[in-house]
């Protein structure tokens, strides 16, 4: 029986979003409230895919992780904003990198541009090691991070604990049963090591990090995969769009690559331990 049970909840979280959250994903993404800018990434991030296949769900709860200036939290407010809520864990004002100072302004100005919108978003703070709490323990049904675990495994590779800390909060965080989506900058497995400043992450090191803190795999996906990506770039994945941190040095050799090759991962916290 338990065997049955496991089989059975394995496939409610590998299946998806339902038509009507479907829709009003699309419905969000094709929204008048999302920047111009924004919209036009649509076709490297593939928004309508990715949240689909986490399971986004328009009653949910959920925690989106360092939203910097709010790219895909245009998209989860919207479908959020009637039935569900929003955790917005940000940087804070007081971090001592500047760009994200900057991002979490951003952040503030577009919420208080548009606060119909924006009405169900709590802002919260991730700084490891000194603020953690992202959500009410055990309240949310979701929590995302998209591009961002290579910040935190690369400050832990380089002796600090960034990483570790992020998983424990998001578990922490999560109600059993709960679904942990995470995308990133993939590292080929067969190119060795990943350089910790690159940008890049394995998805070996990222499954292996996930499941230390106690989440299982349930899915992946190459739906943010980029095969014209070499990874190999002058200044790392920052090469590429939308940073082109070589400025315009070779920049229509860059635009042609796009956005980086991603990996997508589902994975769920345990209802049972």
């Amino acid at each position: 029986m338990r065997s049955l049970a496991l089989t059975a909840f394995l496939t409610i979280c590998t299946a998806g979003a339902t038509a009507q959250a479907a829709d009003a994903i699309q419905q969000a993404i094709d929204g008048q409230h999302r920047a111009a800018e924004n919209s036009a990434r649509d076709v490297y991030r593939h928004p309508q895919e990715t949240l689909e296949f986490f399971g986004l769900e328009p009653d949910m709860t959920v925690v989106e992780m360092w939203p910097g200036a709010g790219w895909y939290t245009e998209i989860l407010a919207a479908v959020l904003k009637d039935q569900g809520t929003l955790y917005a864990a940000q940087f804070g004002p007081n971090t001592r990198a500047g760009y994200q100072r900057r991002y979490f302004g951003s952040f503030l100005t577009m919420m208080g541009q548009n606060p119909e919108m924006y009405r169900n978003v709590k802002v919260t703070t991730f700084y490891p090691p000194y603020e953690l709490n992202i959500a009410p323990p055990g309240t949310a049904d979701m929590v995302v991070t998209f591009r961002n675990l290579h910040n935190w495994w690369g400050n832990q590779t380089l002796d600090g604990v960034s990483a570790k800390l992020a998983f424990r909060a998001m578990f922490d965080a999560l109600k059993p049963g709960g679904i942990l989506g995470i995308t990133d900058h993939r590292w080929p497995a067969d190119a060795g090591p990943a350089d910790p400043q690159s940008g890049y992450i394995t998805v070996a090191e990222t499954v292996a990090m996930a499941e230390a803190a106690g989440f299982k795999l349930v899915a992946q996906s190459e739906i943010n995969a980029n095969p014209r990506d070499t990874h190999v770039h002058p200044k790392g994945v920052w090469t590429l769009p939308p940073t082109y941190a070589m400025g315009d040095e070779d920049k229509e050799k860059y635009d042609a690559v796009g956005e980086s090759d991603r990996f997508t991962l589902k994975f769920i916290k345990p209802a049972t331990m």
